[in-house]
């Protein structure tokens, strides 16, 4: 007996062979693993032929998850109503003012006149001859900005001018006065300035040690003297659409909803700006063409799992698979849907049409107009609640949901594989089994075969030894 390979498996030896006892021999570990082989060969082949199935099959399921993931970003900013309440703010006279719009801004057109910037007030001191290292005497200084006071102690450590600016700028419960020293051919000076502006942010400055040494740098009502007012501590004043308003900030985010304005000048003579709020297309437009570009991406996907190359043969890894036959009939279904009665109630009627590959395009010129002429009918088509943004964004959440329709697929699939990998390690375990007994048997063989051997070599022997039986001639 040989293996596949011409090696023998069983060799027995001649009579006249030099240790011919025991000289035949079975090569039982070669036998063995060539009769597993043949026996699992059949069932390895259909399992890996499962497997192979189950993994393209899982891999599919992957790919379609994954595309349809992407294309649903794309939908968040068109699936809502709030998506579309983006406006934008521009002034007529930006010199005037600038302003910007949050979501949900009002569109409209507003005349607004600026008579006075807010300004944070600035007091200059008397000059001191003797420069910044001039001597300002002792005592105890009480600073107030808008109600908010903090204690600056004066003594030989810092009774300079240049020691008191900065003993008040290190105070840590300054609540907003900067303090620095003017150099002027008259002398030093101590400015001091609000880092908030309105008129109720005025700086007061009184000495509360009872003493004089610090007077000539006090300053509050009815004692104005020792200080020069630079700028005056003032709220802007305007008026929009003809109402007036008075703000402590030239920043203003509550005269008008939604609407921020940034007061830069007062107007020129009595000639108002215009301030025109309107629906953020360019953004909204902007969306729908990445909307527009994330389908064809999907709808490339989707075409490449269920193609077949009939010049190949080749068939996609879900072709004809009812899940992915589903998805695209869901598509299909949300982006025909007609929202509305407007002229515009549809994706063909702004300008998005589907072409004959499947693929979308975007007439830019016709969805410009649409959201010219009726942004409210464009907003309903994506955002209302059977619009088409809206549709897709919930088919896809419930698609991909924990017990949807792909991940009950995606969980049969990994269950199928996980039984395939158990009746790969059973059949492990059944050819081990089978391995340990076929050697067992055939070893027991072996020793049999050579026990026989040993007795004909032995037989052999002993009558080629006995004398030859001579006859008696006839006759």
């Amino acid at each position: 007996m040989t293996t596949s390979s011409g090696s023998p498996v069983v060799s027995v030896a001649s009579s006249t062979s030099a240790g011919a006892a025991g000289g035949s021999v079975i090569n039982v570990s070669s036998l063995v693993s060539q009769l597993v082989a043949a026996t699992r060969a059949p069932q390895d082949t259909q399992i890996a032929n499962q497997t192979a199935t189950v993994t393209t099959d899982i891999s599919a399921i992957g790919t379609l998850k994954s595309a349809l993931s992407t294309f649903q970003s794309a939908l968040a900013p068109l699936s809502t109503t709030s998506s579309f309440a983006a406006a934008t703010a521009s002034s007529s006279n930006p010199a005037v003012f600038t302003a910007s719009a949050a979501s949900g801004a009002v569109p409209g057109n507003y005349s607004v006149s600026v008579t006075a910037l807010a300004s944070s007030q600035q007091l200059v001191s008397g000059a001191f001859a003797g420069g910044s290292t001039a001597t300002v005497g002792t005592g105890t200084l009480n600073l107030q900005l808008g109600g908010l006071g903090f204690n600056v102690t004066v003594d030989s450590t810092n009774n300079t001018v240049a020691g008191l600016a900065a003993a008040i700028n290190a105070a840590a419960d300054n609540p907003g006065i900067s303090a620095a020293v003017i150099q002027g051919t008259d002398g030093a000076h101590l400015l001091l300035t609000s880092n908030q502006a309105g008129a109720a942010n005025t700086i007061q400055v009184t000495e509360t040690d009872s003493g004089t040494g610090l007077a000539a740098l006090t300053y509050g009502t009815g004692n104005l003297t020792h200080y020069t007012q630079n700028a005056p501590a003032q709220d802007a004043s305007f008026s929009v659409a003809g109402v007036a308003y008075t703000s402590p900030s030239n920043t203003v985010s509550d005269a008008i909803s939604g609407v921020t304005l940034n007061l830069l000048s007062t107007s020129p003579g009595s000639a108002a700006a215009t301030l025109t709020v309107a629906n953020d297309t360019s953004t909204v437009s902007a969306n729908i063409q990445s909307f527009v570009s994330a389908y064809n991406t999907l709808s490339a996907a989707l075409k490449s799992l269920g193609s077949y190359d009939a010049a190949s043969g080749t068939a996609g890894p879900m072709l004809g698979d009812p899940v992915l036959t589903g998805v695209q009939n869901q598509l299909h279904q949300a982006l025909e849907a007609v929202v509305g009665t407007s002229n515009y109630n549809s994706l063909p009627s702004m300008g998005i049409v589907t072409q004959s590959d499947g693929t979308m395009t975007v007439n830019s010129a016709r969805l410009q107009t649409a959201l010219s002429t009726d942004f409210s009918a464009v907003s309903q088509v994506f955002s209302g609640s059977s619009g088409v943004a809206a549709q897709l964004n919930t088919q896809i959440t419930a698609e991909l949901a924990s017990g949807g329709l792909i991940d009950s697929r995606s969980q049969t699939l990994i269950k199928q594989n996980k039984a395939l990998t158990t009746e790969t390690n059973n059949l492990n375990t059944q050819m081990t089994a089978m391995t340990a007994s076929l050697t067992q048997q055939y070893s027991a063989l072996n020793v049999l075969l050579s026990t026989l051997q040993t007795t004909s070599a032995y037989l052999t022997q002993a009558i080629g030894s006995l004398p030859s039986v001579q006859g008696k001639p006839n006759g």
